[in-house]
């Protein structure tokens, strides 16, 4: 049994006193966090020199010097670009989206040779939605239906 305490614990000092240390359970989330911030802060980072190598080696298909720096030149800004414009997200699976796209864009563009995103062509009301016709539904299966690659092409351009 717990000895009584006297009422000059509850007295006007004790909100003052110092305060509690978070849970262990608060702590161990906050570096979960920690940890996955650096993760994909070092993914990230690791994709953005991944590009500036890859400028480095990069060939035009042509085989013209001046296609090639075109190219180059095209990569380094839609990277500096991107990467700008998407420096202060915060939400996890938004930046998990982001770096998808930018692994299939440099997939895509090792494996044609090309740097610039592949065009889809999706005939206007070609999509079949599950109840009726509408205009409205079709815009929605259309950008449900856009490639990982292209999801922030029509953004900048």
């Amino acid at each position: 049994m717990l000895p009584q305490r006297s009422s000059r614990w509850f007295g006007p000092a004790w909100p003052t006193g110092p305060a509690r240390p978070p849970s262990p359970a608060a702590q161990l989330g906050s570096w979960r966090r920690l940890l996955l911030a650096r993760a994909t802060r070092q993914e990230v980072l690791g994709l953005y020199r991944r590009i500036f190598r890859l400028v480095r080696k990069w060939q035009a298909a042509s085989g013209q010097m001046e296609d090639t720096i075109k190219e180059k030149q095209y990569i380094l800004n839609e990277a500096r670009t991107l990467f700008q414009k998407n420096k202060n997200l915060t939400d996890t699976d938004l930046i998990k989206q982001c770096i998808d796209e930018c692994t299939a864009r440099i997939e895509i563009g090792l494996h044609y040779q090309i740097p610039y995103p592949r065009p889809i062509h999706l005939p206007p009301m070609g999509l079949t939605p599950l109840q009726g016709r509408g205009l409205r539904s079709q815009e929605k299966l259309r950008k449900l239906s856009k490639p990982v690659y292209l999801k922030s092409h029509d953004e900048i351009s």
